[in-house]
């Protein structure tokens, strides 16, 4: 059991070696490795090692950034006093922790950032961005379920089932804001996440309409 324990570590830390090798390889060249085998080589390693982890180098950069967030989920999650934040600040220690993410990557984020899709637009190439996509929806949706349930989320008829969707523009101007910010610590950053997320809870949550449709509703009760 113990052989078979330290074998699976030794498995999830070659592909993590591979990932970070195939990084410094972008950063240095600019490019692509020309082939698998070469880049392997380089490795010294056997080209049939490569795909026990990845298909292609696509695959591969799709696990890098599907990467970024599950490490952002770990950190966030891990802290005992997440569990006790409103669905609100869950989302602002998410996006605090995403940047903190990237800050140790942000070279290769800037050389790849062009690749992924400005907030609302629908032309560039988001092949690589799929699988970090996937798995942010789904964390989206457990949020707006939650914050539905507790009443901080108002489910709308048209735009209520969008949510999510807003939400991933919102990380990628996120990370777009961050590329660009040369403040010192990238504090215009960490503004910029608070009133985006404060903007879109006032958009989800409860406001001057909903209690105006409230009253309607009220007046139209007692005819």
């Amino acid at each position: 059991m113990a052989t078979a324990a330290k074998k699976g570590k030794q498995t999830a830390d070659l592909g993590e070696k591979l990932k970070e090798a195939y990084i410094d390889y972008l950063l240095e060249h600019g490019k692509t490795p020309p082939s698998v085998y070469q880049f392997m080589k380089m490795q010294k390693k056997k080209e049939e090692e490569f795909y026990n982890y990845f298909n292609s180098f696509s695959d591969l950069e799709k696990e890098i950034w599907k990467g970024f967030l599950d490490e952002t989920l770990t950190r966030v999650q891990g802290e005992a006093v997440y569990m006790e934040y409103s669905v609100r600040e869950k989302l602002l220690a998410f996006y605090y922790t995403m940047i903190e993410v990237l800050k140790s990557n942000r070279s290769y984020v800037i050389l790849r950032i062009g690749e992924m899709p400005k907030p609302g637009q629908r032309t560039a190439n988001t092949e690589v961005f799929s699988r970090l996509k996937e798995a942010f929806l789904e964390y989206a949706n457990e949020l707006i379920a939650e914050g539905k349930e507790i009443g901080e989320i108002v489910d709308r008829p048209i735009i209520g089932n969008r949510y999510d969707e807003g939400m991933w523009r919102q990380l990628q101007f996120v990370i777009y804001f961050w590329v660009k910010d040369d403040s010192q610590n990238f504090e215009r950053t960490d503004e910029a996440i608070e009133k985006a997320v404060n903007l879109s809870f006032d958009i989800m949550g409860r406001g001057p309409i909903d209690a105006a449709l409230d009253f309607a509703k009220f007046l139209y009760q007692q005819r």
